[in-house]
């Protein structure tokens, strides 16, 4: 460690240690990202759904497994293929003491697909969602969805009443530039209360004492402190200063595991990490390439498939820990998976291709990566700037931490990146997530399809098998549809999936932890000893 690093780790523990005392029952986390917003609909990612997951809660929840189970919902059924009902637990109160009530649902079913929500694809944009009682509520569908409670154990509840008296009916974008009332302050039926939030300094949560629930952890309080240097967040585990940091920098897991007081907890994660394209505008936005658009020519998206060495990312970048995929979607969630390979790394027919498409000499793009929330996300990017260059292609490399990353690339009036990577964990652990969420046309202002599908890729074929998909109860019918809107996706070169990481939490051997492959830290299952 160099002396600048640690004079760094000296700092942010100086921080850590004038908090509270440290005792049994403070849990103490550090993750290399900040949490800059409370409100529970501004940014579907899943680090973001961890932490306010401790303060609200969704009418489903996912249990150890990642099975489906009940939450402010206590049971629901289908009384008819286009008609959900949903049955409400009785007796809750949020945190400032209203009663939960199909008010807040019906609520919150709107202010969730409103302009400015990042989830709106949570709830379909022509549903509607109707108030039977006080204590039920249909949700009233166009088209049969078997799915439709798959991904609401982050449709997150808020309250109808405190929202309008604090001018917090609408939701915070993620590129708003003024804190709203909401991303300040959060008022949920969850497990713990926020006591103070400074966005990039530290996150206070205390116990929740009229939660609804039986707790199974032994907290009274969570102290949330980004640590963005890994150095840093490093020596602050092995310190025991805290007790627990995600994600644990892959050269220095021998280290930790080789610690006293602490250990990396590994497993394998859903979330896939792939690069993206704009394929929608006339002209790129940062191109030295003027009046028109090179991502638009399907040669250009296999030349940049074909450049990338992903073995060379596995064994440098990764060490040896990500499993590269050749679909935009973990092998877990799809059976057939298998029957599917990843195109050779292949720098000469990539070059060969950029001449075709009339770039002998490449061209210049700008390239939007995030610094602090895949492991080693940088470095990944940076690798690829390397291998693109050697096609001739100069790529002009932009990471930044995750907040400026997702303001910048969800601003709206247009997604605003050219070409950049993303990592995604579908919600419904389903692969329609994926081909509706990530890989759907977004051409239609009224439909939340392709709502994260930030280069615009379009294909209507896809999207029309992408609708039976999300229809289709027979299972083996079901993955031979999705196998056909994968093979359609792959001729067209339209996204360049590279891997699925692997978990890396680094957690003091006081601390009993629950690992999902979701990748969601979840202090409410935890138990710390003396």
């Amino acid at each position: 460690m160099s002396v600048r690093q640690y004079l760094l780790a000296a700092i942010s523990l100086a921080i850590v240690a004038t908090t509270t005392s440290v005792s049994a029952q403070t849990l103490r986390y550090a993750n290399q990202g900040d949490l800059k917003s409370l409100d529970p609909h501004t940014l579907n990612e899943t680090t973001t759904h961890a932490h306010l997951g401790q303060v609200y809660e969704g009418l489903t929840a996912r249990d150890k497994d990642l099975k489906i189970i009940p939450a402010l919902a206590e049971s629901w059924e289908t009384p008819e293929p286009t008609r959900w009902r949903f049955h409400l637990r009785k007796n809750v109160k949020f945190q400032n003491g209203d009663p939960f009530t199909a008010d807040d649902v019906v609520f919150s079913a709107d202010r969730v697909r409103a302009k400015g929500s990042n989830l709106q694809t949570r709830i379909p944009a022509d549903a509607k969602v109707v108030k039977v009682d006080d204590y039920t509520v249909d949700f009233i569908l166009t088209s049969p969805n078997p799915i439709l409670n798959s991904q609401w154990d982050t449709w997150y509840i808020m309250d109808k009443k405190w929202a309008e008296a604090n001018n917090a009916t609408q939701p915070t974008p993620a590129s708003a530039t003024t804190p709203s009332f909401a991303s300040l302050n959060a008022n949920g039926t969850g497990p713990f209360m926020i006591e103070s939030h400074q966005p990039g300094v530290k996150t206070v949560f205390k116990v929740n004492p009229n939660w609804w629930q039986k707790p199974e952890h032994n907290l009274k309080e969570i102290v949330f402190t980004p640590i963005a240097s890994d150095a840093t967040r490093v020596a602050a585990l092995l310190s025991g200063e805290v007790d627990i940091i995600e994600p644990v920098p892959i050269q220095d897991i021998s280290r930790v595991d080789s610690s006293p007081n602490a250990q990396v907890l590994k497993g394998p994660e859903l979330r896939t990490i792939f690069l993206g394209m704009d394929q929608s505008r006339d002209e790129l936005l940062y191109s030295n390439i003027k009046g028109k658009n090179p991502f638009k020519d399907v040669r250009i998206r296999e030349a940049f498939y074909k450049a990338v060495d992903i073995e060379l990312i596995k064994n440098r970048v990764m060490r040896g820990l990500s499993t590269p995929s050749a679909l935009m979607v973990a092998p877990q969630l799809f059976t057939l998976s298998k029957d599917f390979t990843r195109p050779k790394f292949d720098p000469d027919g990539a070059k060969k291709l950029l001449t075709e498409a009339g770039y002998p000499d490449g061209f210049e793009v700008t390239m939007d990566c995030p610094n602090d929330r895949y492991v080693n996300d940088a470095a990944i990017c940076q690798a690829v700037v390397g291998m693109l260059a050697r096609i001739g292609v100069k790529v002009n490399l932009l990471a930044q931490p995750k907040a400026q990353y997702f303001a910048k690339i969800l601003k709206p009036g247009g997604y605003q990146t050219s070409f950049y990577m993303l990592g995604w964990t579908p919600g419904t652990l389903d692969s329609h997530n994926v081909m509706y969420d990530i890989m759907g046309c977004r051409d239609d202002p009224k439909s939340a399809r392709g709502e994260t599908n930030l280069g615009g890729y379009c294909n209507k074929e896809f999207d029309a098998i992408a609708d039976k998909v999300l229809q289709e109860t027979d299972t083996a019918k079901r993955d031979q549809l999705i196998k056909a809107g994968f093979e359609i996706a792959m001729k067209d070169w339209a996204y360049i999936p590279l891997h699925q990481q692997a978990l890396a939490w680094g957690v003091s051997k006081k601390l009993k932890v629950v690992q999902r492959p979701d990748n969601q830290v979840l202090p409410y299952w935890m138990v710390k000893s003396e």
